[in-house]
């Protein structure tokens, strides 16, 4: 990862890719000038926890890097809003994840095999392998199979729901053929969040193709509540339960729960927090650097990064985004049960996700699936998904 102060300055070749691509995306939106101000006024919490972002760059001890980290967030937003802005936002999300999930799942898989020198790598201190395929490290990996699994899981679901003889075998054997080296890579990783998630997830969708249940709110928030308070009493509550054994960890979750109380022993204002992704920064980046011989950039903790970036004001407005999307999330789900077998699996993937991993941040895939899921999209046109 290199040193904090490399840490504090970032890539100049990534600001200059993620420069472009946001630029592509405001001429984009410029183009659809009437839909996009449509889905921006629609979206009202979603822009107020954005705003908040950006005033909490002010309190930051780096204003200049808590802005440049502000503005990379904003093209999360950005191209989210050129997906749901498409004439046909299903179309438009199912071409996103599945020529991602084509390319970067097969690559994984490649560089692995047959290209150890990019697609693996070493824990310097015990020289032990990992593997990352086109990430960079193991939990990189695993959240991309997690986004990307999840995607073609469910366009499986669907081909074997609407049927093989109109749609064809050709596409359930892609996305079977994904979803098997998915599970490979996941097991390769050994990120046990983004495979317990992507079992999460994988049965939520299943559940939701049973007949008539994704179209009853009640049976939804049960399920919903149902796993949740099943994470969190196997996690935090009472670890014994065997919930973290059968995923492979201990019951101090690999340290997380030690490292945890090492975070907030760190002064910080409870109210705002350090500034938008200012924590770990400076002399506290230092000193977990120090004590901690594999450099913690994150709190391992979505819920607790926030608090630290964003204090108590961002952890409710977090919470008013969250509540609020899944109110459309139960929506779609009424309305359009296709998109909503996907969102809801996002959703509840993101917020079980974030208990163990911090992914409310910027370019995060779960983040960005978690976006996807939450906003309120345009009304599609009659064109057929392609």
């Amino acid at each position: 990862m290199g040193s904090p102060e490399q840490y504090l300055e970032g890539s100049p070749f990534d600001r200059f890719i993620l420069t472009g691509l946001l630029a592509a995306g405001l001429i984009v939106l410029l183009a659809r000038e009437r839909r996009a101000g449509t889905l921006l006024r629609a979206n009202g919490p979603i822009l107020l926890f954005f705003l908040y972002c950006s005033v909490s760059v002010l309190w930051s001890d780096y204003p200049e890097v808590a802005f440049k980290r502000w503005i990379r967030a904003l093209g999360d937003i950005v191209m989210v809003l050129v997906i749901l802005t498409d004439t046909d936002p299903s179309a438009a999300v199912k071409l996103l994840l599945a020529r991602s999930g084509f390319l970067l799942i097969p690559l994984s898989v490649l560089l692995i095999e047959y290209y150890p020198e990019l697609g693996r790598g070493y824990i310097p201190w015990v020289w032990t392998p990992y593997f990352t395929g086109v990430a960079t490290e193991k939990n990189s990996l695993g959240f991309v199979c997690l986004v990307f699994g999840l995607a073609s899981l469910w366009r499986a679901f669907e081909v074997l729901r609407i049927g093989v003889r109109i749609c064809g075998v050709g596409p359930l054997i892609a996305h079977g053929t994904v979803l098997a080296m998915t599970l490979w890579l996941l097991w390769k990783a050994d990120s046990a969040t983004s495979l317990g998630c992507f079992l999460l997830g994988g049965g939520l969708i299943a559940v939701m193709n049973l007949p008539g249940v994704a179209r009853k709110p009640a049976a939804v928030h049960l399920l919903v509540v149902g796993i949740v308070f099943l994470c969190l009493f196997g996690l935090f509550l009472d670890s014994d339960v065997g919930l973290v054994q059968a995923m492979g960890r201990d019951t101090t979750l690999t340290g997380r729960t030690a490292f945890w109380d090492k975070v907030l022993d760190m002064t910080v204002d409870p109210l705002f927090g350090a500034g938008f992704e200012s924590f770990w920064l400076g002399e506290r980046l230092e000193e977990f650097w120090r004590i901690y011989i594999w450099h913690p950039n994150q709190a391992h903790n979505g819920y607790l990064e926030v608090f630290l970036n964003l204090g108590w004001t961002g952890v409710a407005l977090f919470g008013l985004v969250m509540i609020w999307g899944y109110r459309n999330v139960v929506d779609a789900l009424r309305s359009d049960p296709e998109a909503g077998r996907i969102r809801l699996a996002y959703f509840v993937v993101a917020a079980v996700y974030n208990l163990t991993e911090a992914a409310v941040k910027a370019a995060h895939p779960v983040w960005i699936a978690f976006l996807l899921a939450v906003t309120v999209s345009s009304e599609p046109s009659r064109r057929e998904d392609v």
